[in-house]
C-alpha cells in the first residue's frame, strides 16, 4: 500500500489524475483502524485493479477536512482523478463491509 504524503485536494487529484485507486484514511491511535487494517492486504489483492493509497488523518488533517472525511476509518475511490464513490463514517468496519462498498464502485 502506497502513502499519500501531506497534500491539498487539488494535488491529490493531480497525482490521481490517471487509475483508479482507493484511498484508505486511518490514524494509528484509531482502535476502528486497527481492526481493519489486518483484512487490508486481502482486500487490496482481491481488488487489484486498484492501487491502495494510505492517508494518515493526523498528517491531512486538512486534506480530511476539505473531502468532509470527519470519521475513520474512511475509503474514498478516485477514477482517473475524479471522486467516484466514499464509505466516510466514524463505525467501525467489517473486511465484509469494505469489499461490498468495493463491489458496489464497478
Amino acid at each position: 500500500m502506497e502513502k499519500l504524503a501531506k497534500m491539498t485536494k487539488a494535488e491529490m487529484e493531480a497525482q490521481l489524475k490517471e487509475g483508479k485507486y482507493v484511498l484508505f484514511f486511518t490514524a494509528d491511535w484509531c482502535p476502528d483502524c486497527r481492526f481493519i487494517k489486518p483484512a487490508m492486504p486481502e482486500i487490496e489483492a482481491e481488488f487489484s485493479d486498484y492501487t491502495f493509497v494510505l492517508v494518515d488523518r493526523d498528517e491531512n488533517i486538512d486534506l480530511c477536512q476539505e473531502l468532509f472525511v470527519m470519521g475513520i476509518p474512511s475509503f474514498i475511490v478516485y477514477v482517473d482523478g475524479q471522486e467516484k464513490a466514499r464509505f466516510v463514517n466514524k463505525d467501525r468496519k467489517t473486511k465484509a463491509e469494505v469489499e461490498a462498498f468495493l463491489k458496489s464502485v464497478n
